[in-house]
């Protein structure tokens, strides 16, 4: 079994340690470091919540060392929490499954011990606040723009596994900027040499975003998502292969009601870009940020985010999937010579023979998979292709029409959507 060997949090230091053992005796502890600040610790159950959906939601950077589908933790779960971990077990590591020919079987699986659901009545001191997640990325930075232009007090926090972090962030006009600081357990996970892939990264952030928006009493948690993530890259049987899957709006959604049915229905946590496209998100993000922040952002992870990266100052590789779709994004709105000096060489990404597996990828064409990363829908990105500004360079292979809308709107929740839809 893989065993959730328990969670403890320093209430002098605010760090917290997530503690694992793999199957194969392997022990591991993930510490992560909060902003301190005056939380009243006699109302703590609220706290402990938060810390228990951490443990389980973290683990899955352990627990792919060697998964198994048996776990062991203490703790009593009822139907909803059980078929909710297994989700994220499963779901969220099928592009780990996939690369690792393993099936839903193979996967964790929590069992019910637990016939009722914990009450949220509990007493949570609020604020009001507004707690942002920022990455230098262009989502981030929108909703930054959008809630500094509307008047509204934020606060600013990344999660980071360094003291590093982007200096646009200094420039969006957060009240505050909290850096939380995880210390991935990287000794033992090479003591393990077990597995390696990818882990559902979105619900381990929202995670830790909620333990300190707890310390802060802040009532907002925002990520920035549009409409993404749905569109899966193959299957496994019944398991969709899903890069992004906790990025989806049925993640947003299931994290949502669980905070709402065990921690606190005055907690709302999600997207409030969640009804846009991504090219619409591009066409807002040109429109309201290019002056401030063109030159600055950056969506390539290669260059900027891997463990350990320095990525105070962000910048573009110019030759992954991530610049590819950025630019495929971007040309609709855009001039060329514009757009070009984000990349080497201030050349076009079209003209790029090492990108053109990459297009074919992104643009669904000659069987070529569509690449693991946070990118558009197939349909989205040949609309934006056709849709590009005059100057740009075609590609060397004919791409297909689309009639993908991207006006259209998609669900989302509205009080999340409120805070910046007067200038969305």
């Amino acid at each position: 079994m893989f065993r959730f060997s328990g969670y403890d949090f320093d209430q002098e230091s605010f760090l917290a340690s997530f503690r694992y053992q793999g199957p194969d005796g392997t022990p591991f502890c993930e510490k992560v470091q909060f902003k301190k600040t005056d939380y009243d610790f006699s109302k703590k159950e609220i706290l402990d919540r938060a810390l228990f959906l951490a443990h389980i939601i973290i683990g899955t950077s352990y627990y792919k060392a060697h998964p198994t589908p048996d776990v062991s933790l203490d703790a009593k779960l009822d139907a909803f929490q059980a078929n909710f971990f297994s989700t994220i077990y499963q779901e969220g590591l099928s592009q780990f499954a996939y690369e690792n020919n393993l099936t839903r079987d193979n996967l964790a699986h929590f069992i019910t011990n637990n016939e009722v659901t914990t009450s949220t009545n509990l007493d949570y001191h609020q604020t009001g606040g507004i707690l942002c997640g920022q990455s230098g990325g262009k989502d981030s930075l929108l909703v930054a723009k959008l809630l500094t232009n509307s008047g509204k007090p934020w606060t600013a926090i990344m999660v980071s596994n360094t003291e590093n972090y982007p200096k646009v962030i200094d420039k969006t006009g957060a009240k505050n900027f909290e850096l939380i600081i995880r210390k991935i357990d990287t000794e033992n996970l090479k003591k393990s040499a077990g597995l390696n892939g990818h882990v559902p990264v979105t619900y381990i952030n929202m995670a830790i975003m909620l333990i300190q928006a707890i310390l802060n009493g802040d009532n907002y948690i925002l990520t920035s998502i549009g409409h993404e993530g749905a569109e899966p890259h193959a299957y496994i049987g019944d398991l969709p292969i899903n890069h992004q899957w906790s990025k989806t709006w049925e993640a947003e959604q299931l994290f949502s009601e669980y905070v709402h049915k065990y921690i606190s229905e005055n907690i709302h946590i999600g997207s409030p870009l969640r009804k846009y496209s991504e090219l619409k998100i591009a066409e807002l993000f040109a429109k309201n940020c290019w002056a401030d922040y063109g030159h600055d952002f950056s969506s390539c992870n290669v260059a900027n985010y891997k463990q350990g990266a320095d990525n105070r100052t962000l910048s573009w590789c110019s030759l992954c999937a991530k610049c590819a779709n950025s630019y495929l994004l971007f040309a609709p709105f855009l001039a060329p010579e514009e757009l070009n000096l984000l990349f080497d060489e201030h050349k076009s990404l079209f003209e790029k023979p090492e990108l053109f597996d990459d297009f074919k990828g992104l643009l669904g064409l000659d069987g070529v998979m569509k690449p693991f990363e946070c990118i558009g829908e197939i349909a989205e990105l040949r609309a934006a292709y056709h849709l590009k500004k005059p100057g740009f360079s075609d590609l060397p292979f004919d791409v297909p029409v689309s009639d993908f809308d991207y006006q259209k709107t998609y669900p989302a929740s509205e009080n999340l959507t409120a805070l910046i839809e007067q200038e969305g």
